[in-house]
């Protein structure tokens, strides 16, 4: 027998957001600003992306979302502010062969499209399938986190859209998995910051394309406070 689908408030989901934005945003200063020297805040941040594919799988997972037109919206705004991202994300360096891998935008936009792919499968067209497995391997390869935060976010929106065993252990393994991309556990601590929040309904506006826009801004604020930084002599390990 199949669990009743978790139903997130919209108050909860952007209280979600806002603390995946603030954990992400001490990440970034203590890694490209203070050389990972700052206490807490490398651990912390491990929730950040977590919390961003679960509120996506979360999204993509509501009813009718397919039908709606969700994931192709979804899939251009990734797309457009991943690539916007992208001159700031690789001149910040820490990247290997100087580019690799691709930014968080890019991670949800694989997920996205794989959704997108097992929908069209759903829908009638089984060759979708193998679309899917190929946009999940390939795609996974290329962005942060690798296959682990793919899974995680095609493994929120199947419990999301039909709540089972398979798709809850999925997720936990998703997120155990991230262990070895972390080289610590704080990605687990996702589960339970959003089972916690459930309980938590405060009146926030949906400000969905601030988002989007913060992340590439953010990346250039840091950038540009870094040539003064470097001009008066703090050396920048990345």
């Amino acid at each position: 027998m199949l669990a009743p689908r978790p139903l997130l408030a919209e108050g909860t989901l952007q209280t979600l957001k806002w603390l995946a934005l603030l954990l992400m945003t001490g990440d970034h200063i203590n890694k490209y600003l203070f050389n990972e020297t700052l206490p807490y805040l490398f651990e912390a941040g491990r929730i950040a992306m977590p919390l961003f594919v679960i509120i996506l799988g979360y999204n993509l997972g509501r009813p009718n979302s397919w039908q709606a037109g969700a994931h192709r919206r979804t899939a251009w705004r990734l797309l457009i502010f991943g690539l916007l991202a992208t001159p700031p994300f690789i001149a910040l360096g820490g990247l290997w062969y100087g580019y690799y891998p691709l930014n968080i935008l890019f991670a949800l936009l694989v997920i996205t499209l794989t959704l997108a792919a097992c929908e069209r499968a759903l829908a009638g067209q089984r060759w979708a399938w193998g679309l899917a497995l190929l946009v999940f391997l390939v795609g996974g390869a290329l962005v942060e986190f690798w296959w682990p935060a793919v899974l995680l976010g095609v493994c929120t929106t199947w419990f999301v859209r039909r709540p089972n065993a398979f798709a809850a252990l999925g997720t936990v393994l998703s997120l155990a998995a991230l262990t070895y991309v972390n080289g610590n556990a704080w990605a687990m601590a996702a589960l339970p910051i959003v089972l916690l929040a459930r309980g938590i309904r405060p009146n926030l506006p949906r400000w969905r394309w601030l988002f989007y826009a913060y992340y590439p801004l953010h990346l250039v604020a840091l950038w540009l406070i870094r040539i003064p930084m470097a001009k008066a002599g703090y050396l920048f390990l990345i």
